[in-house]
């Protein structure tokens, strides 16, 4: 039994230059309708993988279904527990500074407890658990593959290797990166 995991393509979202706290509750909103380049996708015959899945499940995002129509392929399972943990934001005014800078922050601070405007990391491990498991059950008819996204993947990882499956000790962090676990038999 196999199951893949893949980080979902580089959204289009247009960079706001610099911005606010409060303003990132704005800039989440517009990254989680964000769609991806349909010619970004990796060549598919570097994907022997793809074709090779029984099922593809993904997000309810539309970065991770565009991903896979980007990569000629419909979901087959396509389910909001698969989404990404949302990003924190806070109410601050000041400082202005570039969006990215501010997401990498929040989500330093959302792995510390700090939840406003999203689920807490509490919240998304045991998401993830019930991921895990759907994943498990989806494999069981073949291989799967997940186009998902970054630390919602981790967190699944933990959780496929809780339940008994291999796979690699270190993720990568771009765009349409995959793991692959497999159960030992």
């Amino acid at each position: 039994m196999k199951i893949i995991l893949m980080r979902h393509g580089k959204p289009v979202l247009a960079q706001s230059g610099r911005i606010t706290p409060v303003e990132m509750e704005r800039w989440i909103e517009h990254y989680n309708l964000a769609e991806v380049e349909a010619n970004g996708a990796p060549p598919i015959d570097g994907l022997p993988w793809l074709n090779a899945s029984t099922c593809i499940a993904a997000s309810t995002a539309p970065r991770a279904l565009s991903s896979v129509q980007a990569l000629g392929h419909t979901p087959s399972v396509v389910d909001a527990v698969f989404c990404e943990a949302q990003l924190p934001f806070a109410v601050w005014r000041f400082p202005r500074l570039p969006p990215v800078v501010w997401a990498a922050l929040f989500r330093l601070f959302w792995f510390f407890g700090y939840s406003r405007g999203s689920e807490s990391i509490q919240v998304a491990r045991a998401r993830a658990k019930i991921a895990a498991r759907k994943l498990v059950a989806l494999a069981g008819q073949g291989p799967v593959l997940l186009v998902g996204h970054g630390i919602m993947n981790r967190l699944i990882a933990k959780e496929l290797i809780a339940l008994g499956w291999a796979g690699p000790a270190k993720h990568r962090n771009s765009y349409w990166d995959t793991s692959v676990y497999r159960f030992p038999t």
